[in-house]
């Protein structure tokens, strides 16, 4: 057993780990040659994501703005600016952790904007929907 220190989010923990040989590569010593490994080539970057079909609005002034309570993928966008919801209403889907979240009205109005699209990449706090 090995020991290791390991850090998540500031908080260190001290971890065994145990070391596992496989018979064969204990039997067999690796053998050892002058010239280095080559190197493997870089990952290619990603492409960039598309753009959204519709274009996201900023939040209206003086209205409720509901944010993502968490970071994820918006699934689908349930609601289009000027519809009324009722409090509990499903207004968005999101997708975080392989898990899809509704995220509902937390009150009665009229949608002021709509801040998100379908496909769009979402921070914890980013605006949704706001609800005059």
């Amino acid at each position: 057993m090995r020991k290791f220190n390991v850090t998540v989010n500031g908080t260190t923990y001290e971890v065994e780990v145990e070391e596992v040989a496989s018979e064969a590569a204990a039997q067999t010593p690796a053998p050892r040659s002058a010239a280095p490994a080559p190197k493997s080539a870089a990952p290619a970057p990603a492409p960039a994501p598309a753009p959204a079909a519709q274009a996201a609005a900023a939040p209206v002034a003086g209205a409720t703005t509901v944010e993502a309570p968490m970071p994820g993928t918006i699934v689908s966008v349930k609601v289009n600016t000027g519809d009324t919801v009722n409090e509990g209403d499903v207004l968005c889907v999101l997708e975080a952790m392989k898990m899809e979240n509704e995220i509902m009205a937390p009150k009665a109005g009229k949608i002021a904007a709509v801040c998100t699209s379908q496909g769009a990449a979402v921070n914890t706090g980013d605006p949704l929907i706001s609800i005059g």
